[in-house]
Parts: C-alpha cells; structure tokens; sequence
C-alpha cells in the first residue's frame, strides 16, 4: 500500500511540474492577461 501512494505520489508531482511548466510558457506567450481595471468594470 505504502509503495502505491509512493507511485502515485511520484506521478502527481510530475504532472504537476509539466501543468506548471506549461500555464509559464502560456504566460510568456500570451502575457499576464487582463487590467486589474477590466475585472472590476464586471461588478
């Protein structure tokens, strides 16, 4: 049982670290996104 979460664990982070890995490209990409300014215009 201990070896299973220790998988699955393993593959969590790697998963993890590629999300991360590609939301920072997006960013690069595409820029931080919208004005603090355009979310508040919704209210």
């Amino acid at each position: 049982m201990e070896n299973d979460n220790l998988e699955l664990s393993t593959e969590l982070n790697a998963l993890s670290y590629k999300v991360i890995g590609l939301a920072i490209e997006v960013h690069r990409q595409l820029g931080p996104g919208l004005l603090e300014s355009t979310y508040q215009a919704g209210h």
